[in-house]
Formats: C-alpha cells, structure tokens, sequence
C-alpha cells in the first residue's frame, strides 16, 4: 500500500519536473549550434540547424554541416531545473 503510494507521488512530481523544465528551455537556435558544433568537431558557422524539439529535460535537434553530413545531437539540461547549465551534447552521424 504504501510502495503504491509513494510511487504515484513520485510519478507526479516527474511529469511536473518535465513539464517545467519543458516550459523554460532557454536553449536558443544559436546555442544548440555552437554547442553541437563542438561535439561534432566543426566551426558553428558551418553547420545549421534542422530542425528542434524539447521534451522534458532534454532537447533533441538535427544539424547539417555545410558539407551535407547530417547529426541527430540530444543535449540535456539549458532550463530553470539545471539553472541553464548542459551537460555536452551527444550527437549521431545520420
């Protein structure tokens, strides 16, 4: 009875959690590039941003380099619950 109780109250306080975080993602199109760029190796000024989606804590985005290469890079953190601090970006060749 109790186990039941203590994890629905923890499965409200997440959805909250991420609904927050969600609602003030200060992550602007700029940043996403450049800190997608460092990961990937490349200058922000060569690649741009595809397209983006926030969910949660984390946001996902895809960039391509000017070269045509195209990344799927999910960077976690930039809201009011990690202060705006990211942890570095993960980005996967497409």
């Amino acid at each position: 009875m109790h186990l039941k109780f203590a994890l629905a109250v923890s499965a409200v306080l997440l959805t909250g959690c991420s609904a927050i975080a969600s609602k003030t993602n200060s992550l602007s199109d700029e940043r996403i590039v450049s800190l997608s760029a460092g990961t990937i190796g490349v200058s922000p000024d060569d690649l741009s941003l595809i397209d983006r989606c926030t969910e949660g804590v984390n946001t996902y985005a895809r960039v391509k380099t000017k070269a045509g290469v195209s990344y799927a890079c999910t960077i976690n953190g930039g809201n009011l619950l990690s202060f705006d601090m990211t942890n570095p970006p993960v980005c996967n060749r497409n």
